[in-house]
């Protein structure tokens, strides 16, 4: 399918989805006609939720917005580009370090898929901070999450936590 700069993509592994994380998405949603959030489905990677429960979070935080669709994908993102006509990855960055990997990665994903265009968008400053991995561990800990997930997330987190410390 030939590619659309029209469409973007924004692929992650959204475990969980944090409010840095919908800043881009919906930072990013305004600037495409269609922009698909691709929760990778890496079998390979340890995440505390499903692929299915990490799309079903994200399409009922991102419901109100109607150009925005919300896939789960098992492979390479670059064949998900090209098999959708997307013509645009997103990537967010919060520092330098971010940014040599992202950088890397890009480049090797050119090599795969020449028509898909990569672009780093920066991160919110009130969310410089936000990691994933730090969330689950404060979560696990008892720590308020709160300002950094939205309310489903906390809940979800709060419900899967129990289900370990038990």
């Amino acid at each position: 399918m030939k590619p659309s700069y029209n469409v973007a993509m924004l692929p992650g592994s959204f475990d969980p989805p944090t409010n840095g994380h919908i800043d881009i998405i919906e930072r990013s949603a305004v600037l495409y006609n269609k922009l698909f959030v691709v929760v990778a489905d890496n079998v390979q990677k340890k995440c505390l939720f499903s692929a299915d429960e990490r799309k079903d979070m994200l399409k009922k935080i991102l419901e109100k917005h109607r150009n925005i669709e919300v896939v789960s994908y098992r492979g390479l993102v670059v064949e998900f580009a090209r098999d959708n006509g997307v013509g645009v990855m997103i990537r967010g960055v919060r520092a330098l370090v971010d940014f040599g990997y992202e950088f890397e990665l890009a480049m090797t994903n050119k090599q795969l898929n020449a028509s898909l265009e990569v672009l780093f968008m920066p991160t919110s400053p009130k969310y410089f901070q936000l990691r994933s991995s730090a969330i689950k561990e404060m979560a696990a800990y008892g720590a308020d999450i709160s300002p950094m997930v939205p309310p489903l997330v906390v809940q979800m987190m709060g419900n899967r936590v129990k289900l370990l410390t038990q």
